[in-house]
């Protein structure tokens, strides 16, 4: 099995760290050498984080097999290297500001709509999910006898980053192509495709948030993460019925928000 607790030392007694081991791996200590990694560029490794966002697509289980690996060698589960996240914000200036063209919107707005994408969308309800999911998985998925591990805040917003990725290159990038000539019209067939992409992109984040729990080994019942798909696809098939396009939805209140 995958060790979950840190790497012992001959100064520890009775399975606590020395005080400058202790000091090291504070929640303090851990954000602090993270965000000062944002200040330099040359120590982020960007092809990692690329293989990350590929991975992502293709087989996210190999990405949350590498979280296994940096939990053995660095003693922690969330990322320690920032560059993720800054690819991450490329993302999404150059994705919303495509959003904004298709949208015909001038520049200032783009401005507008690009920091409620990245405040509000990504970072505030980043924050909102990632905080309930750490309560959530803490008090109701730990295991009995695994009552001394806990899942780190910073890995919970981890793994919203990396079911974020997906949506946001789903629903800013390839659904753009789409939106004028297809999803707009006022057919069936509109509201068919564009309520189709917000299906795969909320499932296929859904599912990545699924995975990111389930790679603990600690936590018990992680399946129930999945329970949300049932909900999804209740809604999708009300949307249907009921011929509620979702993206034209999202497009009236992006332009509203920018006014």
């Amino acid at each position: 099995m995958l060790p979950t607790t840190s790497v012992s030392s001959p100064n520890q007694s009775n399975g606590a760290l020395n005080s400058r081991d202790a000091a090291r791996h504070t929640a303090g200590a851990k954000r602090y050498k993270y965000l000062r990694r944002l200040l330099h560029f040359r120590q982020m490794d960007f092809e990692f984080a690329v293989w990350q966002m590929l991975y992502l697509f293709t087989s996210p289980q190999r990405v949350y097999r590498n979280f296994h690996y940096r939990k053995q060698t660095k003693d922690q589960w969330a990322r320690d290297d920032p560059a993720f996240l800054v690819l991450l914000s490329i993302w999404l200036c150059v994705s919303t500001i495509g959003f904004g063209f298709v949208l015909d919107m001038g520049f200032f707005q783009m401005i507008k709509l690009l920091l409620w994408v990245v405040f509000i969308d990504c970072v505030g309800v980043g924050l909102l999910i990632a905080t309930l999911m750490w309560f959530i998985s803490n008090k109701y998925l730990v295991k009995r006898q695994s009552r001394d591990y806990d899942v780190e805040w910073g890995y919970a917003f981890d793994v919203h980053l990396n079911a974020f990725y997906p949506l946001l290159v789903i629903l800013h990038f390839i659904q753009l192509f789409f939106i004028n000539y297809v999803i707009s019209t006022a057919s069936f067939m509109g509201y068919f495709v564009g309520n189709t992409v917000w299906l795969i992109a909320i499932g296929y984040y859904i599912y990545v948030t699924f995975l990111g729990y389930s790679a603990l080994p600690f936590l018990k019942n992680t399946v129930i993460l999945l329970y949300p798909f049932a909900l999804l696809i209740l809604l999708y098939v009300l949307s249907l019925a009921l011929g509620w396009n979702f993206t034209k939805t999202l497009c009236t209140f992006y332009e509203f928000r920018v006014k």
